[in-house]
């Protein structure tokens, strides 16, 4: 299958070389914009006019996918390299390492949306943690002139090796750390820049905006409107004119974090469905995502690189409002300090698989404390087992999904940990390791791309959390609802489930090597928008695996269009019944995931009379 699908990409790339970047002897530029969680049918013409022309006039990506796990520095790493989790190895936002990192805080499941992190990763990886070139190196070490600016993590993620401490031969980058002990340091050439421009040296924090609130506590009611302008500011003012100045073509990302921090933490619905995450805050941070690519666009024209721009415009994922409800859960029937009665609290999924399996439960991120009555891990994570610093399970917990890790591969214990997870209401599909076998009512984890070449251990179950749609009143995507493990309460934001409302990202694309007003029914992913940058870019990167996406070949002028069809999985039905089922649609032998889980479950999985995924799915748009 691995093969296969390098075959396909390959076969594309060469149909489609040449067909963009042979209509004009001018090398283009690039810029990558990602406004982070945004919900595709969200974007209209009076909610985000900017994006809205990009999708209007340009390419409308209307059959849009996330990879799952649907998460931020996953999908990240989907876009800076072209290839799917499997590969890249980046399974979540946390993940288990099987070392101590120092710099995460003395813990065996780092939250890798931090520079100094993913920095130390990459020693421990062989100096290359994704174990694929991105895009940014390769249009680098090519001439480019190069720069990420944006959100910590998924931005330093697109050329995080290269000694970053010697400014002027690596990227510039821009980030949270800009400015700080940790941050990637900057160029005399940069920082005079800066300084002319009369920008500070260092990033301006999000302010109330990363106020997250608590139980009784709402969090913010404002966009990321300060630090953002910061980094428009940056790539205005600064850069756009610096790289002009060189006359040479250049790399652009801007990584915005809004919607995402808006939606993650928004004050408009505490421990309630509704609003949600369609308050007037997710909202402003739909707008402040808008104004940042605005603005942009504005300084291409008055610079006068727009003619040899490409812009494309893509979300690493969708969203949706959290629910905390369980009638199911023994951890939700225990009282806690800062959970309200009856909820589900922070790492549910460790606390009542260390119940389930009769092991102890260690907190990884306390020094390896153990919980007991009435605590829950820190920051969700659990390691089980009689010794933590020799776990028999280990749960990295993330929100909309989980990940679960057997350092052993016991057998004997994935049966008894997929027996326990399949009793819990809010479970919704269960994807497993194929060397440790079939189990009934899950799938592998070969099926979702999620087993390939990746340097980092590879989780043994993928456990994937219930979705549905509120009575919002909107398109079913917009309305999503999913229960997440996560610090953050009911009604606020999260993402990272195999709802279709978590994987149906929007996407966009204009320039002069787009097509213009052209609407691509075709099914495209986050992998697909990294194998078509380095097409536009000339780049070729040797590739250590095959789960590739492929070159957008419809959306470019003269660029051959393929067909697509549509697929339904299904695992064998569990003792209790239950099917994982996965809806996906094909070009080629390239797989694009809709919605997976148990039918009735997942959002964008329908129910026929007899209980069963009928199979049928509906396109985005349609």
């Amino acid at each position: 299958m691995r093969r296969s699908l390098l075959l396909l990409s390959a076969g594309l790339t060469v149909l489609s070389t040449g067909l963009a970047s042979a209509q004009n002897n001018t090398p283009r530029n690039l810029i990558l914009f990602i406004p982070d969680g945004l919900r595709a049918l969200k974007v209209t013409p009076q909610t985000a006019p900017a994006m809205a022309e990009v999708r209007d006039k340009g390419v409308n990506f209307k059959n849009s996918h996330s990879l799952f796990p649907t998460f931020t520095m996953a999908n990240g790493s989907a876009m800076s390299t072209g290839h799917y989790l499997g590969d890249t190895g980046v399974f979540s936002n946390t993940i288990w390492t099987n070392y101590t990192s120092v710099p995460a805080g003395d813990t065996v499941v780092p939250f890798i949306e931090n520079d100094a992190v993913l920095g130390d990763i990459d020693e421990h990886f062989k100096g290359d943690y994704l174990n694929e070139e991105t895009i940014l190196k390769m249009a680098r070490d090519k001439g480019y002139s190069t720069a990420a600016l944006g959100k910590h993590g998924p931005t330093y993620q697109f050329d995080h090796t290269d000694k970053p401490e010697k400014p002027g031969l690596h990227s510039v980058v821009f980030d949270d750390a800009t400015g700080g002990k940790n941050g990637v340091a900057l160029s005399d050439e940069v920082k005079a820049a800066l300084t002319k421009a009369g920008l500070p040296l260092a990033t301006p924090p999000r302010g109330d905006n990363s106020k997250a609130g608590d139980a009784k506590t709402p969090g913010t009611t404002v966009a990321n409107v300060a630090q953002q302008a910061y980094f428009a500011d940056v790539a205005t003012k600064v850069l756009l004119p610096m790289f002009k100045a060189r006359n040479k073509p250049f790399v652009l990302v801007f990584w915005s974090r809004d919607p995402d921090g808006s939606q993650h933490n928004t004050g408009d619905s505490l421990n309630q469905i509704m609003p949600g995450i369609n308050g007037p805050t997710s909202m402003a941070g739909i707008k402040n995502a808008d104004d940042n690519l605005a603005q942009l666009r504005k300084a291409l024209d008055e610079l006068g690189l727009a003619a040899t721009t490409n812009i494309m415009v893509q979300a690493d994922h969708g969203f949706s409002t959290i629910s905390k409800e369980s009638k199911t859960s023994p951890s939700a029937k225990v009282s806690y300090d800062d959970t309200p009665k009856d909820f589900l609290p922070m790492g549910f999924l460790a606390l009542d698989l260390a119940k389930a399996l009769d092991l102890p439960l260690f907190d990884p991120n306390d020094k390896n404390a153990k919980i007991e009555g009435n605590k829950h891990p820190k920051a969700g994570n659990g390691v089980l087992g009689k010794d933590p610093e020799k776990p028999d399970l280990v749960v990295a917990t993330n929100g909309g999904s989980d990940l679960v890790y057997l350092p052993n591969k016991d057998k004997k214990l994935a049966a008894r940990t997929i027996k326990a997870l399949l009793e819990q209401d809010y479970v919704s599909g269960l994807f497993v390791e194929d060397s440790l076998g079939r189990f009934p009512g899950t799938l592998p984890l070969s099926s979702v791309n999620l087993r390939g070449k990746a340097a980092t251990p590879t989780p043994s179950i993928v456990v994937n959390f219930r979705s549905y749609a509120s009575d919002c009143g909107e398109a079913p995507t917009n309305c999503s609802v999913q229960v997440a493990d996560t610090v953050l309460r009911q009604g606020q934001g999260m993402h990272g489930s195999f709802s279709r409302g978590d994987t149906m990202n929007f996407m966009a694309a204009i320039g002069p090597d787009f097509k213009a007003g052209y609407v691509d029914e075709l099914p495209v992913s986050n992998a697909d928008v990294g194998m078509t940058a380095a097409q536009l870019l000339g780049l070729r990167a040797s590739q250590n695996g095959g789960l590739v996406g492929r070159v957008m070949s419809e959306a470019l002028p003269n660029g051959i269009v393929p067909k697509a069809y549509a697929g339904t999985q299904k695992s064998k039905p569990s003792e209790g019944g239950l099917i994982t089922v996965l809806n996906f649609q094909r070009v080629g032998s390239q797989r694009y995931f809709d919605a997976a889980g148990f039918p009735g479950r997942t959002l964008g999985l329908e129910v026929d009379h007899l209980g069963m995924g009928t199979g049928k799915q509906k396109t985005a748009g349609k």
